[in-house]
């Protein structure tokens, strides 16, 4: 069956996680329409779309003649829907929710639409399941913020075809994203868990008093997380073993890791703990606003980004 170009983008879902896909749409020159049925979200929409347009500039993703003002905002389904190439899903994660929503935009959707969710853990054998054109769901999930950070997780259901996947790897490809295929579905995919496990051990430490928050945050920021925005964990101690790559790491380290490993904790997220780890927070914010915080994040984001891509010839510019 022939495929169109995509050129045209539906968005389905407004805020945080919208928004964001339609900027970067927008920046790489798409056409875009977005469904968002909330009274204030074409107002709060465009809002942070033009708070995101700079540091997709900065990271230099915004294409020709690209406007942050060029979005379509739409009150009803059918009419974002219309014309569409390809729908971004990002409504809200329940998955009763998402089945309907799928059930109804698959109805009214040509087959060779594809329809992709943003979904941070659900999966997508159950979203299909009552689509008549199963073969085209997918899940796509991006990482916040989805208009700086490259990676897109493509994961299908047990009913999702195989070119429909090759299919939403190149559109993200084509945009400046980094896609990964998951080979089965697992809940959270893969980012989620590795981040859940990371956090899970970092509410461990403050819930022993083994140090603030603030500590515990610049222990990740200020030490593996640089090098984690170069390389994952595996080609990192791959690095870390020297001539002998990873054996010869697991040869000699593997005994402390193991220890490490066993010693890992399991806290239970009570009252007490949960306030203590919001006074923490509040306190490594020193005042600054949430607004702010995320202003400061995109700048540094946009910049680490800038620097990456001219160091890597060949990543989509203007």
């Amino acid at each position: 069956m022939h495929t169109p170009p995509i050129s045209h983008v539906a968005v389905v879902g407004g805020g945080t996680i919208g928004a964001s896909w339609a900027a970067l749409f927008l920046a790489r020159g798409l056409s875009v329409a977005m469904f968002d049925p909330a009274p204030d979200a074409c107002a709060q929409t465009l809002a942070r779309i033009h708070a995101a347009w700079p540091a997709l500039t900065q990271a230099g993703l915004v294409v020709a003649r690209a406007s942050p003002d060029q979005l379509r905002f739409e009150t009803e389904l059918e009419a974002a829907l219309d014309q569409a190439d390809f729908v971004q899903e990002n409504a809200p994660e329940r998955e009763a929710f998402k089945i309907d929503l799928f059930s109804r935009m698959d109805a009214v959707l040509p087959e060779h639409v594809l329809i992709a969710s943003s979904s941070s853990g659900l999966l997508m054998s159950r979203l299909q399941s009552g689509c008549r054109y199963p073969g085209r769901c997918l899940i796509g999930h991006p990482f916040n913020p989805p208009h700086l950070i490259p990676l897109v997780e493509v994961v299908g259901g047990e009913r999702t075809a195989p070119e429909a996947l090759a299919r939403a790897m190149d559109f993200y490809r084509g945009l400046g994203k980094y896609p990964i295929r998951l080979n089965k579905e697992v809940p959270g995919h893969i980012a989620n868990r590795l981040q859940a496990a990371l956090w899970r051990e970092a509410v461990h430490l403050v819930a022993e008093d083994v140090a603030s928050v603030a500590d515990i945050d610049a222990a990740v920021a200020q030490g593996p997380g640089l090098r984690w925005a170069l390389f994952g964990p595996h080609m990192t101690f791959n690095l870390g073993g020297g001539a002998g790559g990873l054996q010869h790491f697991m040869d000699h380290l593997l005994g402390p890791m193991q220890a490490w490993w066993d010693d890992l904790g399991h806290p239970e997220l009570t009252p007490e703990l949960q306030r203590k780890l919001v006074a923490g927070v509040q306190s490594e914010a020193s005042g600054r606003s949430l607004a702010s915080l995320a202003t400061e994040r995109d700048q540094q984001l946009g910049a680490i980004l800038a620097l990456l891509r001219s160091a890597r010839p060949g990543a989509p510019t203007e």
